[in-house]
């Protein structure tokens, strides 16, 4: 992957602080998979295997209410700044048989799942917890068993992450019968004002056997990461900074931001047309190109913009949602 330069203008990001002897890498991770610590079919050391052998620099284990150790899986895969597993827990929770999951990133310790007395405290509480013993927390899956609405996540506070693509095979990412799907969510959640960022994961449980449509196997959505090092703290920095791209299979070769708009290229794959779409305020399309290269102007109506990066196969990436108000 060819190095992509980034540069918030809207946010006070320390990427614009950044020395020269700091530059800044792009790293591939997913953030949600399984292990047989919980409902997983493959060992720690097996799920990390899969990862770093398929071209990704960082994995997140985060099985159900359980901390799995990563410092011996580091000792054996991380080699000169190759790849890093970094410690997590899906804190499974739920309110009145509503499953409510919230993904704690480099944790401390094991978080218990906290209750509440509706969706939204139950959501605060797992976060508040998250956060409480140094990890950084993600919403998953809000569309899972139609568990959470926008409105109810748009309340919760001191969370900057969302599950826009999850690849597991029930939790209706498209939405449905007259509910959402999870980019309509997100947009919904934008639209009233808070900043979240939209990543995409595979959630995988099933690394052996079958690799169909049906079963939760590996390699389906990933983040890559603008960071100056592979580390723990410089990932979690660069995802809640909003540093990152969400993916099903789309990669950038070069993504730039300012206050003056959005510039965009595209990793091309032979024999493969790709369209961007630029949307802003309640989804709205804004603008639409073809082809490897697309861009967009702030014209200073807008609230916010994001991209869009779709291919003739229907893999998706998605970048982070620009604040105009903010960025001019």
């Amino acid at each position: 992957m060819k190095r992509i330069h980034l540069a918030f203008a809207f946010i006070p990001l320390c990427l614009m602080a950044m020395t020269p002897s700091q530059p800044l890498q792009w790293y591939k991770g997913n953030t949600h998979t399984h292990t047989i610590n919980s409902d997983g079919d493959s060992t720690p050391d097996e799920v990390v295997r899969w990862y770093k052998e398929h071209g990704f620099h960082f994995l997140v284990l985060s099985d159900h209410n359980f901390l799995t150790e990563v410092k011996g899986l580091n000792s054996i895969f991380a080699a000169r700044e190759k790849f890093l597993v970094i410690n997590g827990e899906e804190v499974t929770d739920s309110f009145e048989g509503s499953p409510i999951h919230i993904n704690g990133l480099n944790l401390r310790e094991v978080v218990p799942p906290q209750g509440g007395s509706d969706p939204v405290e139950t959501l605060q509480r797992n976060v508040d917890a998250i956060r409480g013993v140094g990890g950084v927390p993600h919403i998953n899956h809000p569309n899972f068993r139609w568990a959470l609405t926008a409105d109810q996540m748009r309340q919760v506070r001191n969370n900057k992450l969302l599950e826009i693509y999850n690849g597991s095979p029930s939790v209706n990412n498209h939405g449905g019968g007259g509910s959402p799907g999870l980019e309509a969510m997100w947009d919904e959640i934008l639209s009233s004002g808070k900043l979240i960022y939209g990543i995409a994961v595979d959630d995988a449980h099933h690394f052996k056997g079958e690799f169909s449509p049906d079963r939760l196997n590996p390699g389906r959505g990933w983040v890559v990461v603008q960071a100056p090092r592979l580390s723990a703290a410089a990932i979690m920095e660069g995802l809640e900074a909003g540093r990152f791209y969400a993916s099903t299979g789309v990669s950038l070769s070069d993504l730039q931001v300012d206050d003056q708009g959005i510039e965009i290229a595209i990793q091309e794959k032979p024999t493969f047309k790709y369209t961007t779409h630029f949307i802003g305020d309640g989804g709205r399309l804004l603008s639409k190109a073809h082809g490897l290269k697309a861009g967009y102007r702030f014209q200073g109506g807008e609230r916010y913009v994001r991209a869009r990066v779709v291919d003739s196969m229907g893999y998706t990436a998605w970048t982070q949602p620009v604040f105009v108000d903010q960025a001019r």
